[in-house]
């Protein structure tokens, strides 16, 4: 982080209050991930209903991923960080006053709204503040507050649980929110970029189908079915192995392997190009769900997690600086919806999904076919990420430069 002393002074009070606030965003959200399916599994849920309710949060992502990023296109960043932050600090209270399903579903899927907008605007925020010839590593150091929200949010959240109950849980989760949105205020909000004359903006399907955004929206969609995977049943297959393993130490080992790979896989990025670190990301998801999927240890989770760890921290930096490097400011907040898109899909269907594979074959066979589903975002990236096979495969080797970067 001492490379910030180098950027403008104004720019590093932004991104420094940028970062507070999407650390208290992370914390307050990743508070709830251990906790919140032994919550629903406490009202009498089955396997599938708790990965239905999980899965519901999604849907809100979903549902306003394009018209946040719509928004901040058009009325700036500022105003679609603090719909975000609102959300996190009002959705947790509603897990206080219901009991049922389908309630805990709509307030899921509220909550839902505030990763569509907070997630979207920071990200579009940090690229129209980034230096272009040091995106990647000024990405990669400003999404570090999602490894340490997601390190801090599941301790606090099981101690509470664990010692308090859930009502405190609950309550600290909003005030996280509620701190978050008083950082935003003084953050000051970039200009709004007009288009160029007589340029069309494209639509939403004119954008999704665009070899610029598909391949990298079909990758996030299995990654976020596999991740989706990960955060909604490794608690309940933990405690289903028997293993004796605190599930927020899961999450805490791989928050630290996600804190770890950030540093230096942004800046490398900007040096040997973003493909090779997308490449290197799907490939330590798969090696993760392979320990989690034959884990009968502590050790072996945790060694799952370190790896998860890992790929979480380069994929969604990498694919943001991809995406950023493809998208001229003006339609910067679209592009990041609609391509984002395809993860929010993998996340909807995740819970769904993982619930049914659990109900007929166990937790196991679960996590083996979430592994099939990162060789296949391999197998799709290296072939496809480019213009061809043979730029594709250069690309994803880090051998070629993306051919769909605009350079300004």
């Amino acid at each position: 982080m001492k490379d910030f002393d180098t950027l403008d002074a104004n720019l590093r009070r932004n991104l420094l209050i940028l970062f507070a606030a999407g650390l208290l965003f992370w914390s307050s959200l990743a508070s709830l991930l251990p906790t919140l399916p032994l919550y629903i599994e406490s009202i009498g849920a089955t396997k599938q209903q708790i990965g239905i309710v999980m899965g519901s949060f999604a849907i809100g992502m979903l549902l306003f991923r394009p018209q946040v990023g719509m928004l901040a296109d058009r009325r700036g960043r500022k105003i679609v960080l603090l719909i975000g932050m609102a959300v996190a600090a009002i959705a947790p209270l509603g897990y206080l006053v219901v009991k049922s399903l389908v309630p805990l579903m709509v307030i899921r899927a509220f909550h839902g709204i505030s990763i569509a907008a907070f997630g979207t605007a920071y990200i579009a925020l940090v690229g129209d503040l980034a230096p272009e010839h040091r995106r990647g590593e000024v990405i990669g150091y400003m999404s570090l507050v999602n490894p340490v929200g997601v390190a801090l949010g599941p301790a606090l959240g099981g101690y509470l649980q664990a010692t308090a109950g859930y009502t405190p849980l609950f309550l600290a989760a909003a005030v996280l929110g509620g701190l978050g949105l008083l950082c935003i205020l003084p953050i000051v909000n970039p200009p709004v970029i007009e288009k160029p004359v007589n340029t069309i903006d494209d639509g939403f399907w004119q954008l999704i189908i665009s070899p610029r955004v598909r391949i990298p929206a079909i990758v996030l969609l299995l990654i976020g079915l596999s991740l989706g995977t990960v955060h909604t049943f490794i608690a309940l297959y933990i405690k289903s192995t028997g293993v004796d393993l605190n599930p927020g130490l899961f999450f805490t080992a791989a928050a630290i392997s996600s804190f770890s790979i950030r540093l230096v896989a942004g800046r490398a990025s900007d040096k040997y190009g973003r493909g090779l670190f997308v490449t290197f990301s799907l490939v330590a998801y798969t090696l993760a769900l392979v320990l989690i999927w034959q884990a009968n240890s502590a050790l072996t989770f945790l060694l799952g997690a370190f790896m998860e760890g890992a790929a979480s921290g380069t994929a969604i930096p990498m694919i943001s600086a991809m995406m950023t490097d493809r998208a001229l400011p003006h339609e910067r907040g679209r592009i990041f919806g609609v391509s984002l898109m395809g993860f929010d899909v993998g996340l909807v269907i995740a819970g769904p999904v993982g619930g049914f594979v659990a109900e007929q074959m166990g937790y196991r066979s679960m996590f083996g076919f979430a592994t099939g589903l990162t060789i296949l975002a391999i197998l799709i990236f290296v072939t496809q990420s480019s213009r061809n096979v043979s730029h594709s495969l250069r690309f994803a080797f880090g051998r070629g430069e993306d051919v769909y970067a605009l350079k300004r």
